[in-house]
């Protein structure tokens, strides 16, 4: 039997026009036998200097054809490009090709449509094999315990998708690395896939699609906030470099935890460059304890709480908006259909609590990170990633720090809390919403503190000077979710307009 090796360049016409004549004597010859490779024009020559080089032939063009001596063993026997094989199956077959040019070059073009159209096929079924491959930072931390089990369910990232879960942290955890690794595959979770530990920097992040950053559990001890602020460049450095050199290309990186979220965040961007536009902070958590406040002022569910908007400075110097936040299934005398809702404001009527404790009470949280453990952490994480990847509720407002582009009037270069909402695997600046102007004055309060923070973390100040209003007075005033005058003509008409339509569906 005769097997021979078509192999060729994907938009060749000589490829073609041989896999033609191949063709032709496979189906009429019984013991004629023909394997065809087809190559990327961009990978032709690079694959073609391995194959000779290996079995130390010399050919140069598209395509190359040899026999495989499978009654002899050992090396095939080269026979040359299309014009020796032409002659081969003249002398021996007594068989010519009389292929027009014209057509030679429309079957290449189909070729190399069809090889690309097999590429994305074969990348497509990888992805369906290949797990996905999952890196979370400082793994030893609480939080990395309350996040594996909701990460392993399948609710985050679909019930289809295998993943490996890989746990890096430095040598000193690497005991109780192994304890959680242990207690990872003691799940038994259908999704996955493998579970491993990583303790040496320069395999980290290695082919990694998602890494999670969570907060370091640092060991050394810091005596001013520049020196804390300053802390944080090299981690982030080595991370932004180690991502740029061993993750996916399609990597998407995820900043969470309760300090210095915005700071690590937009540094990782300046370190990891190419994938800056996939590194994203997580504001859920902070959004969470606004709408339980809420929830318990209005006695009623945190889930029927929507639209709550955390600007600023996640962990830090930050606003939370109320004038989109709306309440649903809110019992009262007024009722409607489970899409029906109500603004929020229109139903507390205590402002001294909204611009008072409300406030105050959620800048303390923030301060000092209290009520912020780590079923929060992992469950904002999780959340966050699961939209990401599945897209966020239709219609619903999302808080995320992502790097301003200019949005709201938000100087460029920081990375600030905004609302978005995510879709097709991306997220989208809600830049349409009504009625969300922030002041001058509100705005100087929240970007001061994060531009002064980037500042001193590069170098660039010796100094962090917190931000300060003019008055006590001032600051509260300018911390108020809403100017009252403005919340009161609001609620009235919303009021109206809630019971107009309630009586009309009625």
């Amino acid at each position: 039997m005769a097997k021979f090796v078509l192999a060729g360049r994907a938009d060749c016409p000589y490829y073609a026009k041989a896999e033609l004549l191949a063709d032709y004597l496979q189906k009429n010859l019984p013991n004629f036998r023909i394997h065809k490779i087809t190559q990327h024009p961009h990978v032709w020559e690079e694959w073609l200097e391995d194959l000779c080089e290996k079995n130390k032939w010399s050919h140069r063009n598209s395509p190359i054809i040899w026999r495989e001596l499978l009654d002899r063993g050992g090396e095939g026997l080269l026979l040359g490009g299309y014009n020796e094989f032409l002659e081969y199956a003249q002398l021996y077959y007594g068989v010519t090709s009389s292929m027009t040019t014209e057509l030679m070059k429309i079957i290449a073009q189909e070729n190399l449509e069809a090889h690309i159209e097999k590429e994305l096929q074969e990348e497509v079924r990888k992805e369906l094999v290949n797990p996905l491959q999952v890196w979370i930072t400082s793994a030893s931390v609480p939080a990395c315990y309350s996040l594996i089990p909701i990460l392993v369910s399948g609710e985050v990232f679909g019930m289809h998708t295998e993943m490996s879960i890989n746990l890096f942290d430095k040598e000193q955890a690497e005991e109780d690395l192994h304890l959680l690794m242990t207690e990872t595959r003691n799940l038994v979770a259908p999704l996955l896939r493998s579970v491993s530990v990583c303790t040496r920097v320069e395999e980290a992040f290695r082919q990694a699609h998602v890494i999670i950053i969570l907060d370091d559990s640092a060991d050394r001890e810091v005596y001013t906030l520049e020196g804390c602020i300053r802390s944080r460049l090299p981690l982030c450095r080595l991370f932004g470099h180690l991502i740029e050199k061993n993750a996916h290309d399609s990597v998407r990186v995820i900043v969470g935890g309760k300090t210095f979220v915005n700071l690590k965040t937009v540094l990782l961007m300046r370190y990891a460059p190419n994938v800056a536009h996939n590194i994203i902070a997580v504001a859920l958590g902070v959004e969470g304890q606004a709408k339980a406040m809420l929830a318990r002022k209005l006695k009623t569910a945190p889930s029927s709480i929507k639209n709550v908007i955390v600007w600023g400075n996640i962990s830090g110097n930050n606003y939370i908006d109320l004038r989109k936040a709306r309440v649903y299934r809110y019992e009262s005398a007024i009722w409607g259909p489970p899409n029906y809702s109500r603004p929020v404001l229109s139903l507390i009527f205590d402002r001294e609590w909204v611009n008072g404790q409300f406030v105050a009470t959620l800048k303390k949280l923030t301060e000092t990170g209290k009520q912020f453990g780590s079923i929060l952490a992992a469950h904002s994480i999780a959340t966050t990633l699961k939209y990401w990847y599945q897209g966020s509720p239709p219609g619903e407002i999302v808080s995320l720090g992502v790097l301003s582009e200019g949005q709201f009037g938000i100087p460029e270069g920081i990375v600030f809390s905004m609302p978005v909402k995510f879709e097709n695997g991306t997220w989208v600046v809600l830049t349409d919403l009504k009625d969300i102007e922030i002041s001058n004055q509100m705005m100087t309060r929240m970007t001061s503190d994060l531009i002064q923070e980037k500042l001193v973390a590069l170098g660039d100040l010796i100094s962090f000077q917190p931000y300060q209003s003019e008055t006590d007075l001032d600051e509260r005033d300018e911390k108020t979710t809403l100017p009252t005058t403005y919340t009161n003509q609001e609620n009235q008409r919303v009021s109206d307009d809630s019971e107009g339509k309630t009586m009309e569906e009625q």
